[in-house]
């Protein structure tokens, strides 16, 4: 399977996992995310014998790099707790949060629901892929996810943590899904995807149009790419 049909297979599953996870229960996410918690901890060793691989192949890598690279005893059980965290946060799907009465009568309520599928384009930080997969499924959105090149191993080791735990539940199932090849930052930026999210690495926002956005932007819109990704978020700190 090449680059292009591994993306395009896991973007589809991604849509359709979407479509039943809007509708998942608090108590079934939750389940899936406590599940999940439990799983990495059990997976401790394969966890860090996959880390090791990616570790070996970046010899050469900064110091720095190589210390937000590694997984230890302590930043597994930091993601766990991190999942265990999300899972006692309140279900946003279905909050209201804003009512207006007309004066005819008629009453209009904001409500929040879930964006669809995600896609989180993220540096060599292991502990991202449970961080970021954890909150979507919260909140009711399927992810896609591409950590940097370095952590592939990781980040693969991880997501199939999280795949079993969601896949034992059936609106839960294939909510997250981890890039299993090294596609181009610039090459996702274009899949239909329903909210492209960028943690740090602000060259990347420029690569190309994005998403299902980049479908109906004027040539004019276009130019201006920094407003077609939802978010470019700052040096984590969570788990280091």
């Amino acid at each position: 399977m090449d680059v292009q049909q591994h993306i395009d297979e896991i973007t589809a599953k991604a849509v359709a996992a979407a479509r039943s996870l809007a509708n998942a229960s608090t108590d079934a996410k939750n389940r899936a995310l406590r599940l999940a918690a439990d799983g990495l901890i059990s997976a401790a060793d394969a966890l860090m014998a996959a880390n090791a691989k990616d570790i070996h192949a970046a010899q050469g890598l900064s110091a720095a790099m190589i210390d937000r690279l590694t997984l230890t005893d302590s930043r597994i059980r930091s993601m766990a707790d991190g999942l265990r965290v999300v899972a006692d946060l309140p279900d946003p799907v279905g909050e209201v949060f804003e009512t207006v009465e007309r004066p005819n009568g008629l009453v209009i309520q904001r409500v929040r629901v879930p964006i669809g599928v995600i896609l989180i384009i993220y540096e060599s930080r292991p502990n991202v892929t449970a961080d970021a997969a954890g909150l979507c499924l919260k909140a009711g959105n399927a992810v896609i996810l591409r950590g940097g090149k370095e952590s592939l191993q990781s980040n693969l080791a991880i997501a199939a943590v999280l795949a079993d735990a969601a896949d034992r539940f059936d609106r839960v199932r294939r909510s997250a899904d981890a890039v299993r090849a090294r596609a181009l930052a610039g090459a996702l930026l274009g899949l239909p995807v329903d909210a492209p999210a960028l943690r740090h690495g602000q060259r990347r926002v420029d690569a190309q149009p994005v998403g299902r956005l980049a479908q109906s932007q004027s040539a004019t819109a276009q130019r201006d790419r920094r407003h077609r990704v939802i978010a470019v978020i700052g040096p984590p700190n969570i788990g280091h």
